[in-house]
């Protein structure tokens, strides 16, 4: 387009002028992107010499790039210009001879060959264009070789790393002092290409001047062209960088870039050809009609894109009419010398082995591309190998081994609640790990908390030490689990033959008791039975005991004694640096006792936490379960809490909260200071029952967020939870949430300068739109009744002042009504207020779409409010086409908004001084347990196993008393392995007063499984010992300390209902006192018909502070939105990626899935890898 000889540009200096800017957008780019990133995160300050010597090598990049692109390329034809593209390897293709210098012949022919055939390619094209009379082409042919191998120097970073220098290795682990260094590499490009382009012009005898005459046709043209190359350049970027991520290096990647170049020559030889063909039909006289006629006859057409092809021949005819053919062939067979070195040069990106998800740094040495020569600049940016991380800094490779504990909290869960649980246990232990990929080991944990009682002896009058019935209800829906997932067949069907049964473990323990399982493919569960008279007991207490068993017992224990036994210096630091690479590669999974999730679940999270090690934890999609208005309110709420808030959360910033229910942890993250320790904190203040104990999982993540960690949200990872079914039970559990929620929030707001000066992942800017969605949601009481007295004033004509009135009135007398009664009248009466708004919303909602079409126009606050924020949850919805169907939910959410926002937070705060353990109460202890308890049992075992019926009436062929003494039988040879250790621990336990029958009552349960009494290890009891001293002691009511946080509670709950009640009030007088103003100062808004036509006459008069806030509420549900449109990108790359690397199910040999019998060989607790292997076809699915 610059070429004198142009059809299309008469103005070369605006043509030169626009080719520069192309060239410069890629800098402009990754000068914004890094200024953001500066701007908003701690950067540290790269070396003074490192920083001179990037400057250095981008200017000389940034001369050869515009000399080749601007000086030299003009004057070759289209072909050659793209030719010479390939050429442009020549420090990558050397430096990989030296870097191989070492290696295999087979290593060292290839970059040799690649070198080689660049030299003769250089040599051929030379000798094409030098050898005609025109000398002209002897100076460009210069340049273009000089500055193809200036701009070889681009791709620097990847030649210092494969040289293994130490001059910029260090900057590559620092991934945020790289921002200054992009910067200032930004601004010299920019300032190289400016001054190149600047002085091109008038060496070439042209003026810039001419830019004050650009024809209209220049300008259109030449601005489309910018736009399509910019455009297209940063998607194929984009595109390349996705392909990389989903595992398509191959086919996705490297296919598409290397065959772009012969692609297009084929393409241009083709249009060249189809013109002249064209051509020779108009003329009509084919023997007459020569290439001359046909270059000297090329004329422009009415049509764009005619004329822009006709470029091409015009190109071309330059080359032929002046270029001997001899040369043209020399020019052909150069043009095809580089781009077999260049395929050459690249044959590297074949091998390399990217994992799931890697991060662009790890792929690319360069942030951006290259615009004029995007294909050859992406294949080049590609790293020679990529870097496990550096062993200076814990992190995991590929190749480390990942160990996840699975913690599940139980309580009072009922037998379908532990079916779910158990059943996700045992499908992981099912689930066929592709070992090349997913190196992943692990355990699983359940800590059941209250599951001591007791009960009288009434022959001796003694105590006795039993479980409860939600630990009988374990037991035998573990029983029914493993029934199913064992790989025997018949034993699914016998639960007579306990020979056949696999031996189990139980023993007591300090804090109550434990039981230890084997899982059919060898994996361990333990379940450990909290007696709350010997630990403490409640949810956060029981993470706490778990946090310090696994993480202290289990990890540092290990490492601890190693160096301790270890001598040499080197030795010890090598030991700490496997300790803190292990705590990175160890993860802890945390569970509620009713949730239910697949093994690919599991595995998105793993690869959140595998990938990045910023990441402290990880957190997945939450689906509640269960039927009844209630639940679906509840399922639209957590779809569109997850849609949109938590999306948002984590393309901004990172998520603040990661529930508990299903959550990842990161062990070094947990370990690290201020996080378990501050965690184990005994409230001792009013905040502290608060902000600590009612909603922990919060407050774990805040911690977390302050030390510096990131929290992460995966869409793909699915969890499903029961929700409450109940309004009261509802009304309770988010009595707990509401204020926790404030008081973690405040938190970090409180503390956001420091936390976004320590957390990269928390900007400044972050922390704003967390400030503007916390005022948001302070308001929403008030918005709620300025939105019904609308209602009001809409459906029923009243007085706007009365309207208002009448919506103030019935949250005042319920906030009375709050202090002065009972919760559960508090509940009552809610749902009594709910029932009746939801008729005023829906009646509300009606009322507004009459209007719309009784006005004939949308174009009203209201309405385009409304019908946006529609089309968003449509749109949102369609996003996810899995969960379209909870749309129908919305309008239930709609009209139940005044109870959600308004009256629950009246509930929540008024009642916040009262804390508890959870929603669900208990029923009081049983004495005697009923006759038909098995038979109870079965039943609710129909609804797992369709074939259990049939079971239960063909078994029972002995008594219940036979059973019983052939149980006890097989039990009595087996506890009489019994240790002294054991039976000492037993007597230590007998001091509290009362027998201990436990054990027995849970053999005699236990139907599938024996369980076989041990002793727990004799060095773990005074581990628990110093726990439970330290941490996990019981507390001792304290009446007078007891009585004291209860005034300061409902001393904190007048402050808080106080301040916050009064915002609230404040927003409603202002509102009030702008009505009674008027239209003095509203805001006309002309009246805008469904037609488009703008009327002149009637308007609309909306009040400055309500217009603010609608705005306000509409730009975060935008903003939102935008971010949920990029997490769904990533999403689906994450899933894809996951779900190509999923191993394809294989038989495994009949002679390695045979399991022996551990009825006789105990020890396989110490080698649970002895028994992994089995046959995946004899395992039932669920």
């Amino acid at each position: 387009m610059t070429n004198e000889k142009s059809l299309n540009i008469s103005n070369r200096p605006f043509g030169t002028l626009i080719i520069g800017i192309m060239l410069v957008i890629p800098s402009i780019l990754m000068f914004i992107k890094s200024m953001w990133k500066l701007i908003f995160t701690h950067s540290p300050s790269p070396r003074k010499g490192d920083v001179l010597m990037i400057c250095i090598i981008e200017a000389l990049t940034a001369l050869g790039s515009s000399m080749l692109i601007v000086v030299a390329m003009p004057h070759f034809n289209i072909i050659s210009n793209l030719m010479i593209l390939s050429s442009v390897y020549t420090i990558p293709s050397a430096v990989q001879i030296i870097n191989r210098a070492r290696s295999p012949n087979w290593k060292l022919t290839i970059p040799i060959i690649s070198l080689v055939l660049l030299i003769i390619g250089h040599i051929l094209f030379s000798i094409g264009y030098l050898l005609e009379t025109d000398s002209t082409y002897r100076i460009y042919v210069s340049i273009a070789i000089v500055a193809t191998i200036l701009v070889s120097l681009t791709w620097f970073e990847n030649v210092l790393l494969l040289l293994q220098k130490t001059t910029f290795h260090h900057i590559e682990p620092e991934h945020d002092s790289r921002n200054v260094l992009y910067i200032c590499s930004s601004v010299v490009k920019i300032a190289v290409t400016a001054a190149v382009v600047g002085s091109c012009v008038p060496l070439s005898g042209e003026s810039w001047t001419r830019l004050k005459s650009v024809a209209q046709k220049d300008l259109h043209l030449l601005l489309i062209l910018l736009a399509i190359q910019a455009i297209t350049s940063a998607t194929c970027h984009w595109f390349g960088v996705i392909a990389c991520k989903m595992h398509y290096v191959k086919r996705g990647f490297a296919v598409p870039l290397i065959c772009t170049t012969p692609v297009v020559c084929i393409a241009l030889f083709l249009v060249f050809v189809n013109q002249y063909n064209k051509a020779a039909e108009q003329f009509g006289n084919s023997g007459a009609f020569n290439m001359t006629i046909f270059c000297q006859n090329l004329k422009l057409s009415d049509v764009m894109v005619n004329n822009l092809l006709m470029e091409v021949g015009q190109s071309m005819c330059k080359t032929i009419l002046h270029v001997s053919t001899t040369n043209i062939v020399m020019l052909f067979i150069s043009g095809i010398s580089w781009y077999l070195g260049f395929v050459l040069c690249t044959f590297y990106i074949w091998k390399l082995k990217v994992q799931r998800i890697e991060r662009t740094t790890q792929l690319f040495d360069r942030r951006l591309y290259e615009a004029a020569y995007i294909d050859q600049s992406m294949l080049l940016n590609t790293k020679y190998k990529l870097e496990k991380p550096s062993k200076s800094e814990p992190n995991q490779s590929s190749d480390d081994k990942v160990m996840v504990y699975l913690c599940a909290t139980m309580w009072h869960e009922t037998f379908d609640e532990m079916l779910k649980i158990l059943t996700s246990l045992f499908r992981l232990d099912k689930y066929k790990l592709n070992m090349k990929k997913d190196t992943l080991d692990f355990e699983a944990h359940i800590f059941f908390d209250d599951a001591f009682t007791e009960d009288t002896n009434t022959q001796t009058g003694k105590k006795n030490r039993c479980v409860n019935m939600y630990v009988e209800y374990l037991i035998s829906a573990f029983d029914e689990v493993h029934r199913v997932f064992s790989s025997n067949r018949k034993d699914m069907f016998s639960r007579t033959n306990i020979s056949s049964c696999r031996q189990q473990k139980i023993m007591v323990t300090p804090y109550g008791g434990r039981l230890c399982y084997i899982l059919p493919q060898g994996n361990l569960l333990y379940v450990h039975l909290k007696d709350k008279q010997r630990i403490r007991h409640k949810k956060r207490w029981s993470q706490i005991m778990y946090m310090f068993y696994l993480l202290g017992w289990k990890l540092f224990r290990k490492y601890d004694n190693l160096v301790e036994k270890a001598t040499d210096p080197t030795e010890k630091e090598r030991v700490k640096k496997d300790f803190e690479n292990e705590k990175h590669n160890t993860y802890v999974l945390a569970l509620d006792g009713d949730t239910d999730f697949q093994p690919s679940s599991l595995m998105l999270l793993v690869d959140r936490l595998r990938r990045y090690p910023g990441v402290g934890a990880a957190c997945g999609r939450i689906h509640p379960t269960g039927m009844g208005p209630m639940v679906w309110y509840q399922k639209f709420e957590y779809a569109v809490g997850h849609w949109l808030q938590k999306s948002s959360e984590h393309v901004f910033g990172c998520v603040l909260c990661s529930p508990g229910c299903f959550s990842l942890f990161r062990a070094s993250a947990l370990m690290d200071d201020n996080v378990l320790k501050k965690y184990s904190t005994k409230a001792a203040e009013a905040a502290h029952y608060v902000q600590y104990d009612q909603g922990e999982d919060r407050w774990l993540c805040t911690l977390l967020l302050q030390q510096g960690w990131r929290v992460e949200y995966n869409a793909a990872s699915d969890a499903y939870t029961n929700a409450p079914q109940e309004f009261a039970e509802f009304y309770n559990q988010r009595r707990r949430w509401g204020p926790s929620t404030m008081a973690n929030t405040m938190d970090l707001l409180h503390t956001g300068v420091q936390t976004a000066k320590k957390n990269p992942s928390l900007s400044l800017l972050y922390i704003l739109y967390q400030t503007l969605t916390m005022g948001a949601s302070i308001l929403s009481p008030a918005t709620v009744c300025l939105m019904i007295a609308g209602a009001f004033s809409f459906v029923f004509g009243l007085d706007t002042n009365l309207s208002l009135f009448l919506a103030i009135l019935p949250p005042a007398i319920y906030i009375v009504i709050c202090f002065v009664t009972k919760p559960n009248t508090q509940i009552t009466i809610a749902a009594f207020l709910s029932v009746g708004y939801a008729f005023l919303m829906t009646a509300t909602f009606l009322s507004i779409i009459g209007g719309i079409i009784k006005d004939n126009t949308i174009m009203t606050p209201t309405g385009i409010f409304l019908i946006s924020m529609s089309l968003i949850y449509i749109v949102t919805a369609l996003l996810h086409p899995q969960e379209f169907s909870l749309l129908v939910y919305g309008l239930l959410y709609i009209i139940c908004v005044p109870s959600g926002y308004l009256l629950l937070t009246i509930y929540s705060l008024v009642n916040m001084h009262i804390v508890s353990w959870g929603t669900r109460e208990s029923a009081a202890p049983k004495t005697k347990k009923t006759e038909n308890n098995k038979k109870v049992k079965y039943q609710k075992t129909c609804k797992c196993l369709c074939w259990d019926v049939e079971v239960q009436v063909h078994e029972n062929k002995s008594t219940d008393s036979e059973k019983k003494e052939k149980k006890e039988s097989d039990n009595s040879s087996l506890m009489a392995s019994q240790s002294q250790e054991n039976k000492s621990l037993v007597a230590k336990q007998e001091d509290f007063g009362y027998e201990e029958r436990w054990i027995t009552q849970l053999q005699q349960k236990s139907n599938y499984n024996v369980l076989q009494e041990e002793a727990l290890p004799q060095e773990e009891i005074p581990f628990w010992e110093e726990v439970i001293k330290s941490y996990l002691e019981p507390l001792n009511e304290d009446k007078q300390k007891k009585d004291e946080i209860e005034r300061d509670l409902k001393s904190l709950r007048c402050k808080v209902t106080f301040v916050f009640f009064m915002i609230n009030l404040l927003w409603i007088v202002a509102t009030f006192f702008l009505q009674l103003i008027g239209s003095s100062i509203s805001i006309r808004i002309p009246k805008v018909y469904n037609n488009g036509t703008i009327s002149t006459t009637e308007f609309f008069m909306v009040e400055p502070i309500g217009l603010m806030f609608l705005l306000s509420f509409a730009f975060l549900l935008i903003l939102q939105f935008m971010g949920l449109m990029y997490h769904r990108i990533y999403t689906l790359v994450h899933f894809i990626a996951y779900t190509g690397t999923e191993q394809v199910k294989h038989k495994v040999p009949a002679s390695q899935s045979k399991i022996k019998s551990t009825t006789t060989d105990f020890n396989i607790y110490e080698n649970p890898a002895a028994i992994r292997e089995v046959d995946s076809e004899n395992v039932y699915h669920v």
